[in-house]
């Protein structure tokens, strides 16, 4: 029987968010084209922010460009004007299976590359910097981005085809957020994490398709179902130490991210034909984060960051999914209710991350150039008895690097004209930017052999994935 787990793709909600999506999208493939599928990596996705990606995702404590909306909203409050940040990451990689009586099988992200990828688009506003005064602490925002999930897809014929052969989940999260500034030391943010579907990219639901014998035998079935779901999220940022020119020389972050539940609702179907309507809850978990940045050097010319993060993750709140049937299906020996024990356990990510910049260059006036590294370590939350094949599960190393370009509005744009003359009509940017990341998610290998109440699974999974992030960004 198949099991509700998530994936993630990206897709967009609302007649606004509709809009700013299709700019996003745009503007991205405007750079990078990429190939076809869906994507894959832990249940969390990680690279929310292409320069975060390059560092790690050691970013909670920085958090000085428009994904601060995401990584630490608190930060919302170092940004000037108008900014906008929108890209995507680029996922492939396998997943190759050996049984204990040594069949193989590969599974990958329904093809080499993610397409569409789980992509991000923020931008947000400094009250003062838009004239009004009397809320001169205050910066808003909103985002789009695509937080968890992992496409997955094995050949019919698998040996554990009755629990998986494709999986997938293209939720997004819609992020309104404020925060406001108390002082010069410390400041807040607070947002609503507003989960849901659309068709607008992918099929705009949660998809998971399996046989009903093994080795892809009997009829092929599916369990899908869309719905929304609404979470919050606190955050804290504090700043001990400034330089002359203001600054931070370090930074404390704290952030926490509320559970929330999605309610699902969908069809049971058998070889294409809906047998029953289906209801089920998702289920997404609280996050923790703490984390401290330190620049050991920050001048005119450059600035040398150091980052360490620590992320809390509360998965035992996926314990059970019960899917509940309109109807039982009695050909297949299906009752109206359908237990699912998950029964995942808590987890941690620690991140570590640095970036040097290159403030003043003198072949390259007004332009700043960023060098990014980092290493994440990821454990894995999916129990050895109810593993499923259908999310890459693993304990992770993950090592990343990255650059970024920034050319100020007198700089010049390929020697052709100045970056500030790049915008539309009136709205003239005073930078933009350019981040590129590439993290390789190392799984360590994992040998199942005490999956119940479904031994099929049991084997030896190997699993190693490539993720590309490209972002543009634009200050007004």
């Amino acid at each position: 029987m198949p099991k509700a787990k998530e994936v993630a793709m990206i897709a967009s909600p609302l007649p606004f968010v509709r809009w700013i999506t299709i700019q996003a999208a745009c503007i991205v493939l405007a750079v990078l084209v990429g190939t076809s599928t869906g994507q894959a990596q832990t249940p969390r996705i990680q690279g929310q922010g292409t320069a975060a990606s390059g560092m790690g995702n050691a970013f909670a404590a920085q958090a000085d460009d428009a994904s601060a909306l995401h990584y630490n909203p608190a930060g919302m409050t170092q940004l000037r004007g108008v900014q906008i940040l929108t890209g995507s990451l680029f996922v492939g990689g396998n997943t190759h299976y050996t049984s204990p009586t040594g069949v193989n099988a590969t599974g990958d992200r329904d093809g080499s590359v993610a397409w569409p990828p789980p992509s991000h688009f923020y931008i947000t506003a400094n009250m003062k910097n838009l004239g009004l005064d009397a809320l001169e602490n205050w910066t808003v925002g909103v985002g789009v981005n695509s937080p968890f999930g992992s496409l997955t897809q094995w050949p019919v014929n698998a040996p554990f085809s009755q629990t998986v052969i494709f999986n997938t989940l293209p939720i997004l999260d819609i992020k309104p957020t404020v925060a406001y500034k108390l002082n010069d030391y410390l400041s807040f943010g607070l947002g609503a994490d507003i989960y849901t579907f659309s068709t607008l990219f992918g099929e705009g639901r949660l998809e998971i398709k399996s046989s009903a014998l093994p080795n892809g035998a009997g009829p092929q079935l599916e369990v899908n179902g869309s719905g929304t779901g609404a979470g919050f999220n606190v955050s804290m940022m504090y700043t001990p130490f400034r330089n002359t020119e203001g600054k931070p020389l370090a930074n404390i972050g704290l952030v926490y991210r509320s559970q929330a539940v999605v309610p699902l609702s969908g069809q049971f179907m058998v070889n294409g034909a809906t047998a029953a309507d289906a209801k089920a809850n998702l289920v997404l978990p609280p996050i923790y984060s703490a984390a401290m940045a330190l620049w050991p050097v920050r001048d005119q010319e450059r600035e040398w960051k150091m980052e360490l993060d620590v992320d809390y993750i509360g998965w035992k709140t996926f314990r059970n999914t019960t899917i509940n049937l309109s109807n039982p299906v009695p050909a297949l020996g299906l009752g109206p209710a359908i237990p699912v024990q998950q029964d995942w356990r808590n987890s941690y990510t620690v991140m570590i991350g640095t970036e040097y910049k290159w403030l003043k260059l003198d072949r390259l006036p007004d332009w700043e150039i960023a060098a990014r590294a980092g290493y994440m370590n990821i454990q894995t939350q999916m129990p050895d008895q109810t593993f499923n094949p259908g999310i890459p599960s693993a304990d992770q190393h993950v090592p990343s690097f990255g650059l970024g370009f920034t050319c100020k509005e007198n700089g010049s744009f390929l020697g052709l004209t100045k970056c500030g003359n790049l915008g539309i009509g009136p709205a003239k940017p005073k930078a933009i930017g350019l981040d590129l990341s590439y993290q390789g998610v190392f799984y360590e290998e994992r040998t199942i052999t005490t999956a119940a109440p479904n031994p099929l699974v049991n084997g030896t999974y190997k699993t190693m994935i490539h993720a590309g992030g490209v972002s543009l960004r634009f200050n007004f």
